[in-house]
């Protein structure tokens, strides 16, 4: 997939994602904020949103696109934009609108904001392990449901990089296609056969199946668990054969460990924790009645 047509994918997710947060929150009787209606309706208001915690920003069209949705006529001045580095204590934004605007708003628009910018920040802190090395740290499919583009995303942000966006980009042969398929050499042959254009990439759990792999021309190798000494055993078979593929670790990656991986020789280590055990930032947004 190409950075065009991911963009656009990206552009509807926004779109849906923000329609159907609004939906949720406004779902029961006459789609009505009954809290925010206590407020007169003329009132207008101003707010500052700030982040309580350091962190890459990600999420600013999630929020714009929230409000535009809420009251088109709310103005958003942003300090920041995706991908700075922003210290706790710092404001991201200014808000003017309708107050009963911005309080419907708020919710959906951090909720986005805080899971983004907390998956960028994550993301960050991964790539600062890796320092000079020229391993790459690559994304999953293990993302948040409906948030599979907004995530992958994130992870630029941060300044990781994405591995395939869905099931019909790139293969990915794991141990099931491989058993199903009647073994590696079965399943990488039909794969070129049926797809010969699209990257070839297979997961081996073995030394010997490394070797297999490389024989029926992966061109992507996932070393599935492997100890830091067969990794660099992997590396140096790869080394000596004809198949230069690229081998990417992973399992059970860390911030501890990803140094001493990267040492190992391979090119990417793909971390599944980027998307998946994200911890939401703490934000917060003041209003100020005008």
């Amino acid at each position: 997939m190409d950075q065009q047509q991911f963009n656009t994918l990206l552009a509807r997710e926004i779109e849906q994602m923000c329609r159907l947060a609004l939906i949720e929150d406004l779902a029961g009787e006459n789609n009505e904020d009954i809290t925010a209606a206590l407020i007169p309706a003329e009132k207008y208001a101003s707010a500052t949103l700030i982040t309580r915690e350091d962190c890459i920003l990600c999420g600013v069209d999630w929020v714009n696109k929230v409000f535009e949705l809420v009251d088109s006529q709310v103005t958003i001045d942003w300090q920041y934009q995706d991908g700075d580095k922003v210290a706790a204590g710092s404001i991201l934004c200014k808000l003017k609108g309708n107050a009963r605007a911005l309080l419907t708003g708020e919710r959906s628009a951090m909720n986005f904001l805080q899971t983004l910018s907390a998956t960028a920040t994550l993301t960050n802190q991964y790539v600062e392990q890796l320092g000079n090395s020229t391993c790459k740290l690559l994304d999953t499919r293990k993302t948040i449901p409906g948030m599979r583009f907004g995530q992958k995303y994130a992870v630029t942000c941060g300044g990781g990089s994405n591995h395939r966006l869905g099931l019909s980009d790139a293969y990915l042969i794991k141990e099931n296609h491989i058993m199903s398929c009647g073994g590696i050499a079965q399943a990488l042959a039909t794969a070129i056969n049926n797809n010969p254009e699209k990257l070839l990439e297979i997961e081996v759990e073995s030394l010997d199946e490394l070797v297999q792999a490389l024989d029926g021309k992966a061109q992507v190798i996932m070393l599935d668990n492997f100890s830091l000494k067969d990794m660099k055993s992997a590396t140096q078979l790869r080394d000596s054969h004809v198949n230069k593929a690229k081998l990417e670790a992973s399992g059970n990656v860390s911030l501890e460990t990803l140094a001493q991986i990267a040492e190992t020789g391979v090119d990417y280590i793909s971390v599944g924790a980027l998307t998946k055990n994200v911890t939401a930032l703490d934000l917060s947004m003041r209003i100020d009645l005008n």
